[in-house]
């Protein structure tokens, strides 16, 4: 029994001291454990680690982004001078359009040939003449690789929005538009050898004109236009006739056998002020035209005049619709005293003529800031009727010698020096000829256009509108629009 209690203690001894082992074994391990958790070291080489990929990919995205930036500019930058000079090049090419866009795109080219290279055949921007042939505009996009962004799976990048915003877009503008006041006058040639295609063309020309220059904004700065039809004589409006050729003229007035009747229409000036734009009163009064034709009111005898109620003279306004419908009613009759025209294109523009009109067709003053006065002469032909000193067709046969006209000159010696005192004003002239055929008649016109760049000699219908656009768009200045 001893033994076997002796054994059994034994083996009781045996089992704690294999238990205290085991605990003490996992108390160091429990120990080792709790050192290895609190121990810091290497815990920055890790934490450097992760911030060094962060750091590393927003360098990589602020690289994109910059490249993408500065594309972007000179893309921007590159378009707008591309449709400046195309739209310059409208002004100067006589308003060709191809010549226009290819200018521009010629500009673009060069503007980008420093430019961060972008996606191969992505650059799609070119370039289109709008709004009439006013304006040019920039239309496609390029795209830029990303090589960094490429990891997120962003591989390209367009340099402009795509909603179209970014085009850039040249306009050739004039009144408000420009910040600049436009007065210009129209002497259209409604003779009889303009019936036909002729006077279509040119309705067609001179409204393009009007649609050009007269702009919807007048709130500000004004682009107005008048028109002086002529022929044989010139229609003032009946509210001005008496201002513009005095008191109640003769009638009838006698000359030799034959009796002569006043028209509602007027012809030249004589004396001092024959070649000014004096305003009329005693001495400078206009002569009215006196024909053998006449209506009777009554016991009353008027002549007739040889322009229609229609023809009657418009002076300056900013009213689209009245200009067009004044253009559009024009009927052709009679021969050619261009000096008559001519000298009625001054007037509308002379500030010494304002108080004739309401306010708003009064001319400003010579010398206005921000102000631009423009002649148009148009004729087709040459200048071949003048006027005695009774206002009566002076009959002559000749182009270069008048004695029996008043002031001693054929119709052509008169407009030229008309032209030359109307430019020393400071007014600009363009002269447009239509199928001329006489050297006298391109002489004349080349004489009267303030240079040779003002001259226009149109040989068809088309020829006839390209030289009224190019008027336009010379008196007009560029901005960009967007």
């Amino acid at each position: 029994m001893k033994f076997a209690s002796y054994s059994i203690r034994r083996a009781l001894g045996s089992c704690r001291r294999a238990g205290n082992a085991l605990a003490a074994q996992s108390g160091r391990r429990a120990g080792a454990f709790r050192r290895f958790a609190a121990d810091s070291r290497g815990d920055v080489a890790i934490i450097f680690g992760l911030m060094t990929l962060v750091l590393m990919m927003m360098i990589g995205l602020a690289v994109d982004y910059a490249r993408l930036v500065n594309a972007r500019n000179q893309t921007l930058e590159a378009a707008d001078a591309a449709v400046l000079a195309g739209a310059r090049a409208l002004q100067t090419n006589g308003g060709d359009q191809a010549g226009a866009v290819k200018v521009a795109q010629a500009y673009y080219k060069q503007a980008v040939q420093s430019r961060i290279s972008v996606v191969s055949n992505s650059d799609t921007v070119d370039f289109a003449v709008t709004d009439n042939g006013t304006a040019v505009v920039s239309k496609g996009n390029a795209s830029i690789a990303t090589p960094f962004m490429s990891v997120a799976g962003v591989k390209t990048l367009p340099l402009l929005r795509a909603n179209g915003s970014d085009y850039a877009k040249a306009v050739l503008a004039v009144g408000g538009n420009a910040e600049l006041n436009l007065e210009v006058s129209m002497m259209l040639d409604i003779t009889g050898s303009m019936a036909g295609q002729k006077l279509t063309d040119m309705k067609a020309a001179a409204s393009d004109l009007v649609n050009i220059v007269v702009w919807k904004d007048q709130s500000k700065y004004t682009s107005k236009i008048a028109i002086v039809p002529f022929a044989y004589d010139v229609r003032p409006p009946s509210s001005v006739l008496a201002k513009v050729r005095g008191a109640s003229p003769t009638n009838p007035l006698p000359v030799g056998t034959t009796k002569y009747y006043p028209s509602d229409c007027v012809v030249e000036r004589t004396g001092t002020q024959k070649y000014t734009d004096a305003a009329p009163a005693t001495g400078q009064y206009l002569m009215t035209h006196y024909t053998t034709n006449y209506t009777t009111s009554g016991s009353t005898k008027k002549g007739v005049c040889d322009l229609a109620a229609s023809a009657e003279l418009l002076p300056l306004t900013s009213d689209k619709t009245a200009l067009l419908a004044k253009i559009s009613g024009l009927a052709t009759a009679g021969s050619t005293a261009g000096h008559l025209g001519t000298a009625w294109a001054w007037y509308l523009l002379s500030p010494n003529w304002g108080s004739l009109w309401a306010s708003t067709s009064a001319p400003a003053a010579y010398g206005t800031a921000n102000l631009k006065k423009i002649a148009v002469l148009m004729t087709d032909g040459e200048y071949n009727t003048q006027y005695t000193s009774n206002g009566i067709d002076d009959g002559s046969s000749s182009l270069t010698y008048c004695p029996k006209a008043a002031n001693g000159v054929c119709s052509s010696d008169q407009a030229k020096s008309l032209c030359t005192a109307m430019k020393a004003k400071g007014i600009e002239v363009y002269t447009v000829g239509f199928q001329l055929d006489n050297q006298l008649a391109i002489d004349t016109l080349k004489s009267c256009a303030t240079d040779a760049n003002h001259f226009y000699n149109s040989t068809t219908g088309d020829a006839l509108k390209a030289a009224f656009r190019d008027i336009a768009l010379k008196i007009s200045t560029l901005y960009l629009s967007q």
